[in-house]
């Protein structure tokens, strides 16, 4: 008997199969870690926001409602940065809250990072990871 070079259509079924099983667990799980390196840039801009306003609350006495003022002087960063829009309300001279708000449809799901003036960040299990 000669033999047969090539593969069979069920040995070529079984690859695209586990290809596929593959392809199904890791995609999810690649979509996470993409989303969670996204947050990190969000996270890193609200902490150096929170830091730029305890700069200025030690130099001037209160925060602000002007980002340029605290990008110019105290280094805060842009408005929007990777996939978050930045803002922050001054309720008082003695408080703020700033917030990072996704504007990427690729992101929106995440939702919104807070930070205040004493440093408590919201929602907790985002900040954890």
């Amino acid at each position: 008997m000669g033999s047969s070079k090539g593969i069979t259509l069920i040995e070529l079924l079984v690859v695209i199969l586990i290809i596929g099983i593959l392809a199904a667990v890791a995609v999810p799980g690649y979509t996470g870690y993409m989303q969670r390196a996204r947050r990190a840039d969000a996270k890193t801009t609200l902490e150096q926001i929170r830091a730029a306003q305890e700069m200025r609350m030690a130099e001037l006495g209160s925060y602000t409602n002007d980002l340029a003022a605290l990008q110019n002087t105290w280094g805060a960063s842009a408005a929007r940065v990777g996939d978050y829009d930045m803002s922050f309300v001054v309720a008082n001279p003695n408080s703020f809250t700033a917030q990072a708000q996704p504007w990427n449809a690729r992101q929106v799901g995440d939702g919104n990072l807070f930070i205040n003036h004493r440093g408590e960040k919201t929602p907790v299990d985002k900040w954890a990871k």
